[in-house]
Order: C-alpha cells, then structure tokens, then sequence
C-alpha cells in the first residue's frame, strides 16, 4: 500500500517594501530553511520617486523600484569574476547623475559597455533585446525639446523590468523573466507585487492638522524643489472653490509645454502626479507638521479608489504559517499593501498563529514628527486600522472615514470629473467604497500582530510593554547596536546615535523562538526564571536580549 506523501509545510509571508527590508534578507532565508518552507514578500507598487518617477511619466505603469530591488538582493552569492556577480552588477547599476547619463545608456544597448565583459553571448543578448526595445519606446514617446525621457541616475534593473513589462505586457512575466535571468529560486522565494497591474497606482495620506499629501515620494521623502511652476490656466466653464485646494494644482512648465503635443497620460492625471522626482535625499527631510492618520489610494483624479490586492498575495496569506511586519517605512512600505481590499480578511483568517512585527530601531519622517513620536502600540494600531479598513471595517472612533463624496482637497480637480473612472484597470481592479461596517468592541489588535520583536536604546520608538500584554501582544526585546550619525559641524569628528540596528544571529533566534523552532526550551526557561523572580511580572512581556544575540 503506497503512502501519501505529506503536505508541505505552510510559507512564510512578509510585508515590506525595498532598502531598509533588503538589510534582512537573510535573515529571513534562514528562517526559511530552518522551517524547510517557501518564503513570499509582498511588495507595495505606489513608489513614484527616483528613477521610476520618470518610468512612470513616459510610460504609465506601476512604481518598480522596491521589486527590483529585492529580486537583484535575492541573487545568490557568486565569485566577484562570475556571470552571476556581473547580472547582479548591471541591474544594481545607475546611471549618471549628470549629461553623460544617456552616453552610458548607450552604451549598454549597443553591447559596448564594461558591464558586460563577464556577460556570455547568449544571455547578453537576451538582456540587451529588452533594452533595445525599451530604447525604441523612449524615442517613439519623444517630444524634443518639450518632452524626453532624462536617463540621469537612472536604474538598470529598473529599464530592464520595463522593457520586459512592455513586451509581455504583464508585469508578473516581467518579474518572472528578471528572477530566471538572475538564478532568483522563485519555487521556494517568491516576490510579489502587492496590486498586479500595468497602471500607475497612486496613494495619498492625511495628517492630523487636516493637510492632504498626494504621492508616495511627497509622504516619505519630498524631491528637491522643482523650478517655478506657471500658474494653471483658468477653465471659464468651472467655478472658482469657496476655499483653496489643500493640493498645489500648478501646473510645471514641462506639463504645460507638452500640452502642444498629444499627452499619452489617462484623462485628468494630477500634474503633481507627473513631476520628475529624480533627486531626493532618504535623510535630510523636514518633519511633518503632524502625525499621519491615514493612507489611501486616489484615481486620476484624486479621488479615492480601492485597488484589490493581487490574487497571489491573498494565497500566500492564507497558505501562511507566519506572516511578518518587516522593517521599513511604516505608511509607504507597510500600510499600502494592507489597506487593499481582500488583505485584511486574509490576514484576519489566515492559519498564521505568529503576527510578528520587527520594530523599526528609529524613527523616520512617516512616525514624527519629533514633538509626538510613534510608540510600539501606535505602529500597531496603524497596522489594526488599516486591515480593518481593508474589510470595510472602521472603529466608532476613527476620525477620516472615507465619504463617496469627493473631498475638499480634491474638489478643483474632481468638480468637473466623470463618475467613471478613466483608469481602464479599475473596472476590474477597484470597487466604489462599500457599506462601512462600525466595530462597536474597539479594534482586534492580536488578529493582525501576536508578537513585537524590538531593539532599545537611542532613537527607537517607545515599547510599554504592560499596555501590549493588555492587549494580548507578546514582546521580545533583541540585543541591537547603535546607528551613530556624524554631526556635521565644521571639523568635528563627534557623532551621535541615532538608532539600533538588529544583530542578524540574533534576529534569527529570535524568529526561531517565536515560531517554535530550536528555541522552546530556551524560552520558556527564560520565562519561568522571570517569572520566580518577580510573581507580579504581566504576561507577554519577555526581554530575551540575555538570551537571544
């Protein structure tokens, strides 16, 4: 009698965005083989900053910055002088920052470039069959002197999942070609992106002091200042609003000169939409005047939509044994990818028994401003609302509840907007705003995070860890070390912490806890001797940093 064979084991599922999360990939890749299971991260695609701020200008299309970022991280580790370590080279590569950017483009579409050196034939010209055609697009789209696209700090990996998205016309073969030509093992690591779409996907956030912040780039980390926008020019048919927009509807001189051309761009697109975000800087930003409340997605039009989430994040989640909150920005890398429909119920029925979020160990512009800083339990209970809002679920207390209504931050450029909306991924991909449901009991904080794994020290956000055994959250405090940053004074050599960052070892123990794996004994050995010593001590509470790192 033959033997069925077993099932496999379930996955893990991790949220994320790109640099920050990058840091722990393997991290996760050991965990992963330690529970002999498959690995998916969900990445959101509202990016419009850096070089795929241009993408998105000249050919519509997702924000795909973070999912190349993660495929090239996910390339094995290879001889400095191999094929594979020259792959990882040219689609880690970036442009130029000045004139000499389009040469060096170039010079990769003809072949002549260094970065192929290591590169055999057959591969080279598969790749370069991409970049030839991306090439062909450009100056198919090209306007001069009005309109064309600017190579400057551009990113290879970037081009090339372009190319491929406008061959295929999918952006999950593009994915998928990229994860085969870099060896990625795809059947056991899988990046998938949050909403699967060939359109621009945009999001917007609302601060407490009612200010709106329209784009992903604006939330996080604002460009350089643009040169002077030329005033819009009035529409005699449209009344002028009792109140200023709260958005800058100016429209930049480039938009408008490409008006005397045809605009390829989906009827109503927001100019603000359509800047160039080339240049910003991920550390020198001024602070929010007040704390972010929440994000949504927005149309053409601005006006809010609700994107479903990709089939293939849903069936991660529900295949899940773990889902993990990693590090990184908290509403641009995180609470995208919650907020889409489907998300919230998945996660809420998953099979998952650990919700693990790994605190960031500081604190950036989306968690500020200085004056109020996020905690533990606000990072939680940003996550809780935004999975909640995913299944149309708002608490009594929630201040912004969505309104059919185009808002006033919007209302200059929706009063003359269609119902319909122009995206043509909408009709399938987004619904109008459902019935919202109250949730009289207050949020179900441990259907979405179970365990806060956490760093302590200069600059991490706070962790009470008494409020979260209230709310039924197990944390876990990691041996970390200091992020210091060099003053900047004229001669000085002083520096000053401004973070912790995670001990990898000790993040793996830490995850192997939790999840039960070569660790259960130390654990609840660690318990118990807490708890003889101190009988009060509330349950939930574990400092594992003499254990764990």
């Amino acid at each position: 009698m033959s033997s069925t064979p077993s099932a496999p084991n379930r996955g893990l599922a991790v949220f994320s965005g790109g640099s920050a999360a990058n840091n722990l990939v393997d991290v996760f890749d050991s965990v992963r083989e330690s529970k002999k299971c498959s690995l998916s991260y969900i990445i959101p695609i509202s990016d419009n900053g850096g070089s795929s701020s241009e993408l998105i200008r000249i050919f519509g299309g997702p924000g795909i910055g973070d999912v190349r970022s993660r495929l090239v991280r996910l390339i094995p580790p290879s001889p400095p002088n191999s094929e594979r370590a020259a792959i990882k080279a040219l689609f880690n590569h970036r442009l130029s920052a000045d004139n000499s950017a389009h040469s060096e483009w170039l010079a990769i579409v003809d072949g002549t470039s260094v970065l192929w050196s290591s590169i055999t034939p057959a591969k080279k010209e598969l790749i370069r069959s991409f970049f030839n055609l991306l090439n062909l697009e450009i100056l198919k789209r090209a306007r001069p002197p009005a309109s064309t696209f600017d190579f400057s700090s551009a990113s290879v990996g970037n081009l090339f999942l372009t190319g491929a998205r406008l061959f295929s016309g999918s952006f999950e073969s593009a994915i998928y070609l990229l994860s085969n030509i870099c060896d990625v093992p795809s059947d056991l690591i899988r990046v998938i992106p949050a909403i699967n779409s060939n359109f621009s996907h945009h999001i917007s956030a609302s601060l407490a002091n009612g200010t709106i912040i329209v784009g992903q780039n604006s939330i996080s980390h604002p460009s350089l200042p643009p040169r002077p926008a030329s005033p819009r020019p009035k529409n005699p048919l449209q009344s002028e609003p009792d109140e200023p927009s709260a958005i800058d509807y100016t429209e930049p001189s480039d938009v408008l000169d490409t008006a005397l051309y045809e605009d390829d761009q989906p009827p109503g697109f927001l100019p603000h939409l359509r800047n160039k975000n080339i240049n910003f800087s991920k550390s020198e930003n001024e602070d929010l005047p007040a704390r972010i409340t929440r994000v949504w997605y927005i149309n053409p039009y601005g006006q809010e939509i609700r994107p479903r989430a990709n089939p293939r994040v849903l069936e991660s989640l529900r295949d899940a044994q773990a889902i993990i909150y990693s590090i990184g920005s908290l509403y641009t890398s995180l609470i995208p990818s919650l907020v889409l429909q489907g998300v919230g119920q998945a996660i809420v029925s998953s099979p998952a028994r650990h919700k693990i979020l790994i605190l960031n160990g500081s604190l950036d512009r989306e968690t500020g401003p200085p004056s109020d800083p996020f905690s533990a339990v606000d990072f939680i209970e940003a996550i809780t609302r935004a999975g909640e809002e995913s299944r149309g679920r708002i608490p009594l207390d929630a201040a912004q509840v969505p309104s059919p209504q185009p808002s006033a931050s919007t209302s200059s450029a929706s009063d003359t907007a269609s119902s319909s909306n122009p995206d043509p991924d909408t009709s399938t991909n987004t619904e109008s705003f459902p019935t919202i449901e109250p949730i009289p009991q207050g949020l179900p904080y441990t259907s979405y995070v179970t365990h806060v794994l956490h760093l302590e020290g200069p600059g991490t956000p706070h962790v009470d860890k008494d409020r979260l055994a209230e709310m039924g959250i197990e944390t876990l405090r990691l041996y970390g070390r200091k992020i210091v940053s060099s003053t900047g004074g004229s001669g000085s050599d002083a520096a000053i912490p401004i973070g912790m960052r995670y001990d990898s070892n000790g993040l793996i123990q830490a995850l192997e806890v939790v999840l039960g794996k070569k660790g259960d004994g130390m654990l609840r050995g660690a318990v118990s001797r807490r708890n003889t010593l101190d009988p009060g001590r509330k349950r939930g509470s574990r400092d594992l940093s003499n254990y764990v790192g």
